[in-house]
């Protein structure tokens, strides 16, 4: 079992520019947030963040995307933002991030997916 702390939803209720639904995917014992807008049907645009920021970077991306007909998933990475957090260091490695997200893209069934990513989201 992985020690980790999670960060309370309290939290975030602050952020005036990032009212999204909350969804969690759960991998092991622990929690994975992430994006879930737009058209269920619409081609999928998955938006990956990089170190050390979590999907709030791409908040001002998500409306026109969606606009447009895409359906945004916006994963946080175990560590980052709403997820919860692992406590050993040695945890956080590419390819752990890699078999974390690998999950949640099978567990949502996407397919065909557009990939906008920078720094450690390109290593996926």
């Amino acid at each position: 079992m992985t020690e980790f702390i999670r960060t309370p939803d309290d939290n975030f209720t602050e952020l005036r520019d990032f009212k999204f639904r909350p969804y969690y995917h759960k991998w092991q014992d622990m929690r994975l947030h992430y994006l879930d807008e737009g058209p269920r049907d619409g081609p999928v645009m998955l938006l990956l963040h990089g170190m050390p920021t979590w999907s709030y970077l791409y908040r001002d991306f998500i409306f026109p995307l969606t606009q447009a007909g895409y359906r945004c998933i916006a994963p946080d990475y175990l560590g980052f933002g709403r997820s919860d957090k692992p406590t050993d260091i040695h945890w956080y490695t590419i390819a752990r991030h890699t078999e974390v997200l690998s999950t949640l893209l099978v567990h949502l069934d996407l397919k065909n997916i557009n990939l906008v990513c920078q720094d450690w989201g390109g290593g996926q």
